[in-house]
């Protein structure tokens, strides 16, 4: 494993039970870089991230983690490695009964033997840089969507990991709170010099901040390049995705038999 890459998956295979979900997927995420894992619902991206994460193992291949084999590791060892790493979910996934400040804080408590005093100073640093020190002693509740979903960030970056790993993080937010995560995304990737994993559907924003794109379909990687490169690719399913075509690889319409057949026996049949 060269010392730049900080994760390596190499001719992945896995799937749920009888149904195939990644068909020998090979991706690299190098140190300090924001990567972008796009496709279709259900084209195993967010599958990607359980991988490396350690909650599902491959069937065959290898996934490593800063030099270590994710498969290949005991329970003390994959929760070692998961202590380096931070998660931001979808909506967030707050603790709703405790407050800003005590969300950040709950892994320095649970990981770290640090004095009351030196956590509360790291937790106003977290949610400084996330713009959101002033709202410490709020509940999640009186969040909004795009303000919950930084807060995620700071709990996600609380033991300043080697890697944060994001799913959709873009999703249902305004076009300000898009341009603000997607900001902060950059941002921290850079001064932190960690590594950053964004499974995401938003194509526009996620280009603005990337270094490199790997597009998944049909369990394989079908394109890869610089937000550039995607930009610019002829590939159909590419374009179609990149432009948000209605037709094209992706069929508008689901299988069926011809509409004259249909029409002139007398529609759909029970």
């Amino acid at each position: 494993m060269s010392n730049d890459n900080l994760v390596e998956i190499e001719d992945v295979v896995f799937g749920y039970g009888a149904r195939p979900v990644l068909k020998g997927i090979n991706l690299t995420a190098r140190r300090g870089q924001v990567i972008a894992i796009m496709g279709s619902s259900g084209c195993g991206k967010t599958t990607l991230l359980r991988l490396i994460g350690g909650q599902v193992r491959a069937r065959q291949g290898t996934v490593r983690v800063a030099g270590a084999s994710v498969g290949e590791l005991d329970a003390a060892g994959l929760y070692r490695l998961r202590r380096k790493m931070g998660m931001l979910f979808q909506f967030g996934a707050l603790f709703t009964d405790i407050s800003v400040f005590d969300n950040v804080a709950f892994q320095l408590r649970e990981h770290t033997d640090l004095p009351e005093d030196t956590i509360r100073d790291l937790v106003l640093m977290k949610l400084h840089a996330v713009g959101l020190r002033g709202a410490a002693q709020l509940m999640p509740a009186e969040l909004s969507g795009g303000m919950a979903r930084r807060v995620a960030l700071a709990r996600a970056i609380a033991l300043d990991p080697m890697l944060v790993m994001y799913d959709e993080p873009f999703a249902g937010l305004d076009p300000i709170s898009l341009g603000v995560t997607g900001n902060l995304i950059r941002r921290l990737t850079d001064t932190l010099g960690l590594t950053s994993l964004v499974v995401t559907h938003d194509v526009q924003e996620s280009l603005k901040i990337v270094d490199y794109v790997y597009f998944v379909s049909e369990g394989v990687i079908v394109a890869e390049g610089t937000a550039a490169e995607i930009r610019a690719s002829g590939l159909p399913y590419v374009h179609q995705f990149v432009h948000g075509e209605a037709d094209g690889p992706v069929p508008f319409h689901y299988p069926a038999p011809s509409y004259a057949d249909d029409l002139r026996l007398g529609g759909v049949r029970a």
